[in-house]
């Protein structure tokens, strides 16, 4: 008897949505059938299964295959079988990277901003931070510096300039310039504010010839700069009548109430003068760091900076003369605001030494009354001395014992009259001796 050849086992995909019931069908190996080929004349028997998903075309296998591959198949009493269930894996889809942020608990930061476009059309708006990062060309580290959430450790001034954007920290001021637009954090500040107030007057200035001024950009962070000093030029006329008056009434008229005013002012002016310093060093720093004024100036333009010499190479050469009038321009609006920080520092240092003069002449003049307190409560000390060794002498004689003086008329002035000329002869004395050691 010949050896019944293994079958093969067909599957076709069938994809469907009911229940109803899909075949395999089984044929003899001498006829094979590829999945693609048509099915042609032979013995066909089908059998029902139950495809749960989408059913794939397997090869030929040994039994061994067969078990291990079909782990749900019921055979009945009779070694028939009725049901075979096919189940297939699907591959699991791989989280996003913001799945996953949300998976472990971290939230992306979403900023309220105000966006000014070079047109003046403000609008307030919320965006992310991968959408900030996208819009801008920046990266995640270069956040950090204007992140409001950070203002406690990034209070010092910045300007950073990148490749498509320019970073603005300026006190309570942050912002992010572009080409055509900037986003202003911290709006409702009073920084925010004052930048807003002055952007937005200066866009879109007309020359003589009916051109822009300058580009937007620049535009911008003169306005920062603007403001910025505006203010600290405000708070410096705002506290120096007040000091003066303080020095006027001072030292002669020492009240707890002047001398609060005193400490009041003397620590704003400590203020005043960080701020208007930390802002003096960033505008020197940046002038002389040639680079990145070249960098301001070629941004959107076609041109690089050669390496080496840091020289301008426009492949417009318009754009070339362009970028070296930018150059000058940006270099003359930095010194001039560096002028009137230095003024407003100057200025505010020299309120602060005068503050400072003034406490050191009312701490002498306390200490001289300090003195004079102690002066007079020393001659109270020895004049008290003196009284209790008169006193010492009274009463000796006041106690009960015959001592005979008491037999006599004059006794009594006569002691009397030597304890007060004793005691007042020590007093002398001892305040002759206080003299000549100089303690009085």
């Amino acid at each position: 008897m010949a050896s019944v050849p293994s079958p093969k086992i067909l599957q076709l995909a069938v994809q469907s949505r009911s229940m109803s019931a899909n075949y395999l069908l089984f044929s003899s190996p001498s006829q094979p059938w590829p999945c693609s080929q048509k099915l042609r004349n032979a013995s066909l028997f089908p059998i029902i299964v139950k495809v749960s998903s989408k059913v794939k075309c397997l090869t030929e296998s040994t039994d061994e295959d067969r078990l291990s591959e079909s782990e749900a198949v019921d055979d009945d009493v009779d070694g028939v079988r009725e049901d075979t269930k096919v189940h297939v894996k699907r591959p699991q889809r791989t989280a996003s990277s913001s799945s996953d942020s949300l998976s472990l608990g971290i939230r992306e930061p979403v900023y309220e901003v105000v966006e000014v476009k070079s047109n003046g059309v403000v609008s307030t708006r919320k965006i992310n931070r991968r959408q900030l990062l996208k819009s801008s060309g920046l990266r995640p580290r270069d956040i950090r510096s204007i992140d409001p959430s950070l203002f406690l450790t990034n209070s010092m001034p910045s300007l950073l300039v990148r490749e498509h954007a320019i970073l603005l920290n300026l006190g309570s001021l942050r912002a992010i310039t572009m080409q055509e637009r900037v986003f202003i954090f911290d709006y409702n500040r009073k920084g925010g504010k004052a930048f807003i107030d002055t952007l937005l007057p200066r866009l879109n200035p007309r020359n003589l010839n009916g051109s822009p001024c300058m580009p937007f950009m620049i535009e911008a962070v003169e306005a920062a700069l603007l403001s910025r000093v505006q203010r600290l030029e405000q708070r410096l006329m705002h506290i120096e009548p007040r000091v003066q008056g303080l020095l006027e009434v001072l030292p002669n008229r020492l009240t707890a109430d002047i001398l609060e005013q005193l400490r009041i002012s003397k620590q704003t002016l400590v203020e005043l003068s960080s701020r208007a310093g930390a802002l003096r060093q960033m505008l020197l720093d940046l002038l002389e760091d040639p680079h990145e004024i070249r960098r301001i100036c070629i941004m959107g333009k076609n041109c690089t900076l050669r390496r080496g010499n840091d020289g301008v190479e426009c492949s417009v050469p318009l754009e070339k003369q362009i970028a070296e009038e930018e150059e000058e321009e940006i270099e003359m609006l930095l010194e001039n605001y560096l002028q009137r920080c230095e003024s407003c520092h100057g200025q505010s240092e020299r309120l602060l030494d005068s503050a400072k003069e003034m406490e050191d002449s009312i701490a002498v003049n306390l200490s001289s009354r300090r003195l004079e307190v102690s002066r007079v409560e020393l001659l109270l000390q020895v004049g008290a001395f003196c009284v209790a060794v008169g006193a010492l002498i009274a009463g000796i004689f006041g106690m009960n014992l015959k001592s005979y003086l008491e037999e006599h008329v004059f006794a009594f002035w006569l002691t009397t009259a030597g304890i007060i000329v004793g005691a007042v002869m020590a007093f002398f004395l001892t305040y002759w001796y206080l003299r000549a050691r100089k303690i009085l």
